[in-house]
This record gives C-alpha cells, sequence and structure tokens, in this order.
C-alpha cells in the first residue's frame, strides 16, 4: 500500500503563461511601493517571563507578548524593496452617517503579483510590513521642513484576491489591507529613521519629525487640561463664597447683633452673651463633595500633622496627615477637638496630588518593607540632610526607611553608595563610639531633605513588595517568590 503524502499539483504552460501576463499588467500598470520588511520582534533574555519570553533569534513567527498577543517592539529591515502595486484611489469623503466625524478612505485594498512580490522580498506579505507610496508625498506642506512628507500604512491582512483567480483555478494575486500608520512604539524603527531632501541626502531631522502629530497632540492635551482646571477647579461644590449664619445651639435661633444693640457682660445676659458672636459649628449647606478643608466665613486656621498645644476656643485646625485631610474645631468647653468636614474636593486631572485612594493606587508606586533589621528614633528638623543615627556603624540593609506619621521616605542603598557612612558619636559619659550617618542623596540635581518637624522613626529593611501589583502577583505565595 502506497505512503500518504501531501499532493502538490503541476501547475504546467498555462498557468506559468498567465501568471507572466499578469506580471506584466502590474509593470505596465500599477505603481512603485516601497516596502518596509518586518523581520520580527527585539529578542532579549533581559527580565523575560513565561508570557513574555526571550527568543534565539528575530523570526516574524516570534509572539513578544503571549498575554496580549502583541508585537510591540518591532525590528524592520534597513534596506528598503520596491515592489508593485495596484489600488483604486479614492476621494476624501466625509462619513456623517453617525455620531462624530470620520473619514472612509483611510483604509486601502492594494493587489501584488504573488510570485514577483515573493521574488523581490523572499517571503509573502504578512501583516507588520510597511508601505510607502512615493505618489502620495506632500511636497507643499505647511511647515518650515524643506522636504516632503511620506505617507505610509501597514498591512492588517493578506488574502488572495478573488479577481486574481485565473481560468486554470490557480490565484495570481495577493490582496492587501492597509491601515495609515501613527507614531507609536510598533513602528519607532522607521520613524527613528533620518528624513532626507529632494537630493537624497539624510537632514538633521527624522521622519517623526515630519509627520508625527505626537508632540502636537501632547500640547493640545496640555492645553484642554489647563482650561478644564481654570473652568472647574475640583470636583463636587463651591460654598465658600457663602456666609454660614451661626444659631443657638439650643433654640435653633440666629445669632445676631444689630446696631441697637448694647453689649453687655455674660453675667448679665446669662448663655447668650458669650454665644453672641459665636462661630458656626459646621457649613449650612449639605450635598455632594462640598468639604473643602477650609473654615466657614474665611476663619483663620492652621494646618499640620499634629494638634497645636496651646489652642483657643473656636480654634480651626487642618490635620494632613489624614485621607482625606480633615478639619477640626477646638471646643474649648470640654477641650477637645471636634471634627468639622473632610476635604473631599479634589482637583479634576489624574496626578499624585489627589489624595483619594483610587488615585493612590493608581498613581501607586509606594512599597511595604519588612524583614527589619534594626531601628532608631531621631528628633528631625525640616531641611535637614544628614542623620545621625544611634545605629552601630556596620549595620546595614538594602532599605533604608524614614518614616513619621503617614510619610515615609525610602532608599535603595545600593543606589546611592555615600547614603549610608560613619561618624563619632560621644555619650553623656564620655565614651567615643561610631555611629551610623544617613546622607540625604540628590536626586534629579535636587538635594533631598526632610520635609516635616518631628520625632522620625529610622529602619533598616532587607525586603520590601510594591503596594501596586496584578493580582496573580498579589496572591501568590511567597514560597513561589
Amino acid at each position: 500500500m502506497p505512503r500518504l503524502s501531501l499532493y502538490k499539483p503541476e501547475k504546467g504552460n498555462d498557468y506559468r503563461f498567465i501568471d507572466r501576463q499578469a506580471s506584466e499588467m502590474f509593470q505596465a500598470g500599477g505603481t512603485d511601493v516601497y516596502l518596509h520588511k518586518y523581520l520580527g520582534t527585539n529578542t532579549s533574555s533581559d527580565n523575560s517571563t513565561a508570557d513574555q519570553p526571550s527568543y534565539a533569534s528575530t523570526q516574524v513567527t516570534n509572539i513578544q507578548d503571549l498575554l496580549f498577543l502583541e508585537n510591540r517592539d518591532r525590528t524592520y529591515d534597513k534596506e528598503i524593496y520596491r515592489i508593485r502595486g495596484l489600488y483604486n484611489v479614492q476621494n476624501i469623503d466625509f462619513n456623517l452617517s453617525q455620531f462624530g466625524l470620520f473619514i472612509d478612505n483611510d483604509t486601502l485594498y492594494m493587489t501584488v503579483h504573488i510570485n514577483d512580490f515573493i521574488k523581490y522580498i523572499g517571503r509573502k506579505p504578512i501583516s507588520g510590513d510597511v508601505l510607502e507610496l512615493p505618489h502620495l508625498r506632500d511636497d507643499f506642506a505647511l511647515s518650515d521642513f524643506d522636504v516632503a512628507m511620506p505617507r505610509y500604512y501597514v498591512i492588517e491582512d493578506v488574502g488572495r484576491a478573488s479577481e486574481g483567480f485565473s481560468v486554470t483555478w490557480f490565484p495570481h494575486l495577493y490582496r492587501l489591507k492597509l491601515k495609515k500608520i501613527v507614531d507609536n512604539q510598533q513602528y519607532k524603527d522607521i520613524f527613528n529613521q533620518p528624513a532626507k531632501d529632494a537630493n537624497g541626502d539624510p537632514t538633521n531631522n527624522t521622519l517623526r519629525d515630519l509627520i508625527s502629530m505626537h508632540n502636537t497632540e501632547l500640547q493640545i492635551n496640555d492645553a484642554i487640561v489647563q482650561q478644564s482646571e481654570i473652568d472647574a477647579p475640583k470636583s463636587g461644590y463651591e460654598t465658600r463664597q457663602y456666609y454660614t449664619l451661626a444659631v443657638d445651639p439650643k433654640t435653633g435661633k440666629p445669632l445676631l447683633e444689630t446696631t441697637d444693640s448694647t453689649l453687655v457682660s455674660a453675667s448679665d445676659t446669662g448663655e447668650l452673651a458669650s454665644n453672641i458672636n459665636a462661630v458656626p459649628q459646621r457649613s449650612g449647606y449639605t450635598g455632594y463633595l462640598l468639604g473643602d478643608g477650609f473654615p466657614v466665613n474665611g476663619y483663620d486656621f492652621g494646618f499640620g500633622i499634629q494638634f497645636p498645644e496651646a489652642p483657643a476656643t473656636d480654634d480651626f485646625f487642618l490635620r494632613v496627615d489624614m485621607l482625606p485631610n480633615r478639619l477640626y474645631k477646638y471646643d474649648g468647653s470640654n477641650n477637645i477637638w471636634v471634627a468639622v468636614e473632610d476635604a473631599v474636593r479634589m482637583n479634576m486631572t489624574n496626578n499624585n496630588t489627589r489624595n483619594t485612594l483610587k488615585t493612590g493606587f493608581i498613581n501607586n508606586d509606594n512599597y511595604t518593607y519588612f524583614d527589619a533589621v534594626t531601628a532608631d528614633y531621631k528628633n528631625l528638623s525640616s531641611g535637614d540632610t544628614q542623620i545621625h543615627t544611634l545605629i552601630p556603624s556596620g549595620t546595614t540593609g538594602l532599605y533604608v526607611v524614614l518614616k513619621l506619621g503617614v510619610t515615609v521616605i525610602g532608599f535603595v542603598v545600593a543606589d546611592y553608595p555615600n547614603l549610608l557612612t560613619t561618624y563619632q558619636y560621644v555619650s553623656p559619659a564620655g565614651m567615643t563610639s561610631s555611629m551610623t550617618q544617613i546622607n540625604l542623596p540628590t536626586i534629579d540635581s535636587v538635594q533631598q531633605t526632610i520635609p516635616f518637624d518631628g520625632q522620625w522613626t529610622v529602619t533598616f529593611y532587607n525586603s520590601r513588595v510594591a503596594e501596586k501589583q496584578s493580582l496573580s502577583q498579589a496572591l501568590k505565595p511567597r514560597a513561589d517568590l
């Protein structure tokens, strides 16, 4: 019994004759197309994982990210190939049939000759190949660059064109679906190439400088955000411009002073005289997102991470070590601080200044430290750059953490060689010993300093875990790390 095998039919002379005619049709009536050949993803052995493996060589079949099925860091051939193609030129028509404004001609369908393409390129077209159409170059751009603006398309899909099947039922043409490319990570190999002038000489500009809208879009976005912060600086409702009337806490009647009233002592009028100029207990307005951390009627207030030692009655104080910040009012009769409101109104821009739990997670770049080696307590002043600890010299850990309340400052010892040094400590008994001195480093040309006065905890740790991490990483047992 004969062995089964794949059967490859002989195409015969009829196929070759028709194929030559199809090729001549493209040579005579087609247009030149410059092709940037996709070689594959960058291969790297650093920080490779199961879902983002490293490969021994660059191949078009490599998948950079197996989880999202993406090839973000693409490599393209430095040589540019020329092929011939046919497509229907389209008018720029705007589609108003749905919400918004859309252009229908941003997708092209081009046909190429199968055998000619494989002959010149060395393989069939695949998704990721980038085509430049030289006849669509814009020679009259509005910029001051003395070069023409090229037009690039990427192949999104490849199939056999229905019009490319001959009477012998064999295909001769590929049909390519093309989409305009934008400046993103996938095409950085192309956008980083130097632009050439009319003589073909390279200029000081890259293709990104010519055709990328990245910087312009950032400027537009920043301008929109800036104007939005002016029009709506904070969430919720603004009530600071309204006057809040003080009332008698027993009767609920307003406490007013008129021009014809005579101020008398409290012994003559009783309790009412002491309340005639009383500060309102809280804002008279209730609703969604009203608390802004400011006292009513523009009263003065202080702020910090601990209450003042000698407050006066009706003093306001904002605790900035709470999330959100909380405003208190001092009740002198009961000698207690009473919570008035929380500063829940935040700016609308998504940045680290928004002290909410949601943005605190999204923008969270903090760590949780454990495996403590040693600790010390030091009274430090704002602006200090050196800390003389009572930790014996030679004691070290992987991380140095300074903590005061909710303020945590951490440093990686290996990143700053001069972070830990030695100084001579003289005890009250006159004994001298070597202790550890912490020198706050300079980061991005900015000298780090102690931000607040108070008793700081200085701790050396050997381990830390990022507070923001994937769910699979957070649920992974410690033994698997």
